[in-house]
């Protein structure tokens, strides 16, 4: 196998592990939410994305077709962006203090930029 193949398997399996450990960590902070209407809603909007994210991206590599994981990526993109929106909205609305949600939307930024890659080169 080459070095090329070898680097490409393990930053997949470096991402597929990052995408779940960070959805373990939405959960924990879904848990941390506020008891009121509104946090429990935007709780379940994020818990949604954020665990739909690793998902996905679990289940590109067990795609055949090139067509078929651009779709998957592409969806995966969707549901790491609106992580990122709702880790926005928990901040802004002051349901968590900031300092505990900016890391969680720095890493899922970084998940974003990191998908796009892929689709970009995935598309060349």
């Amino acid at each position: 196998m080459s070095t090329d193949k070898n680097d490409r398997i393990r930053k997949v399996q470096e991402l597929e592990t990052k995408t779940k450990n960070l959805s373990i960590r939405i959960i924990r902070l879904v848990q941390a939410l506020p008891f009121s209407e509104e946090a429990r809603i935007i709780g379940r909007q994020v818990l949604r994305s954020a665990t739909s994210t690793g998902a996905n991206y679990r289940a590109v590599s067990r795609n055949k077709s090139a067509a078929d994981k651009l779709n998957k990526l592409k969806i995966v993109l969707e549901e790491a962006d609106e992580t990122a929106y709702w880790l926005e909205i928990i901040s802004e609305a002051e349901l968590l203090d900031k300092e505990r949600v900016q890391p969680l939307w720095e890493e899922y930024m970084e998940v974003v930029r990191m998908i796009s890659r892929a689709i970009q080169n995935l598309k060349n």
